[in-house]
């Protein structure tokens, strides 16, 4: 009976000390128990409500600081996984410039021994093939740059994005490997697209994930299609289209949650597109899929032109 009269005073209680009370636990039979006296008593419930507040407060900031910097080495963690899925193509796009270096320094080496015997030689030729030497070393050095740009851990950097250059430099690092799986890369990028306000490097990230599982996806003869555009109220689309298996329809809803895979065991993590999912979100656009079984699959991203909500410049 006693219970039930402390609850019935809770409700006569004013609003703001309810909740205190509340919040404080046992405090609430001390306040009820004093009547008239309760001034006294309140105050220190009150101080006890407003630590434990204050401890959770604290409590949830150190939880979610634990939650950015995991999601930081996920991504991280997928960047170089995407980079080694491609090293064979990566090795190829260098060791061609290298073996052109070669060559013109061997035809240089026969140009110079010709002049030292005193047969000639051809000044015009020697200074092209130093021309083309310099040319090759550029490219080599083009590539390394972007794949330690891409490796690198950085804090996000809002910047002017061209998106066709951005797909085209991810394309031609995973075209190596589509070749010689005697898979087609067609391009479809519409012309004088609006630049995007966006963090680069991470939307290269993307790009090369879905690029990645499509030509996982597709068999020899298959082909995948790239695709940029604008489309309404603003925005700006890239697509990356396969001819592969397709996505069954009940497996469509959980295809960016974390862990989920199609694939056998040890061929995938399931993080790639639930990383994807969340570095778009983050840079306040959408990624979609479309897919048909036995017909193909198509990813979507959209991202606003111009400038992102709280950036400055």
């Amino acid at each position: 009976m006693k219970i039930v009269e402390n609850f019935m005073a809770l409700r006569r209680a004013w609003f703001p000390y309810l909740i205190a009370l509340l919040i404080a636990g046992l405090g609430v039979l001390l306040w009820i128990k004093a009547g008239p006296e309760f001034g006294l008593i309140s105050l220190p419930v009150l101080c006890c409500a407003f630590l434990l507040t204050r401890k959770l407060v604290l409590q949830l900031a150190k939880a979610n600081e634990q939650k950015l910097s995991l999601d930081r080495q996920l991504i991280q963690s997928q960047k170089l996984a995407a980079i080694g899925e491609l090293s064979s193509g990566i090795a190829h796009e260098i060791n061609n410039p290298l073996a052109i270096i070669g060559q013109e320094v061997e035809w240089m080496k026969h140009q110079a021994k010709d002049a030292g015997t005193g047969g000639g030689g051809n000044l015009a030729e020697f200074l092209d093939s130093l021309m083309e030497i310099g040319k090759q070393v550029d490219r080599c050095r083009e590539i390394t740059h972007k794949l330690l740009d891409f490796a690198r851990k950085r804090e996000p950097l809002i910047q002017t994005t061209d998106i066709n250059k951005l797909v085209e430099d991810m394309v031609r690092l995973v075209e190596r490997e589509a070749v010689k799986r005697k898979i087609k890369i067609d391009r479809d990028y519409q012309p004088d697209l609006p630049v995007v306000q966006t963090d680069a490097p991470q939307l290269r990230q993307v790009v090369l994930n879905l690029l990645i599982n499509a030509n996982a996806a597709i068999d020899a003869g298959g082909c995948i299609t790239v695709a940029t555009r604008v489309v309404d109220n603003g925005y700006v689309e890239l697509s990356v289209s396969d001819t592969g298996c397709g996505i069954p329809e009940e497996n469509r809803d959980k295809i960016f949650d974390p862990f989920f895979t199609t694939k056998p065991p040890g061929k995938g993590t399931g993080l790639g597109l639930s990383i994807c999912h969340g570095i778009i979100t983050k840079l306040d656009g959408r990624i979609t899929v479309a897919s048909e079984v036995g017909k193909g699959t198509t990813f979507a991203v959209r991202l606003p032109v111009g400038r992102r909500k709280g950036t400055t410049g």
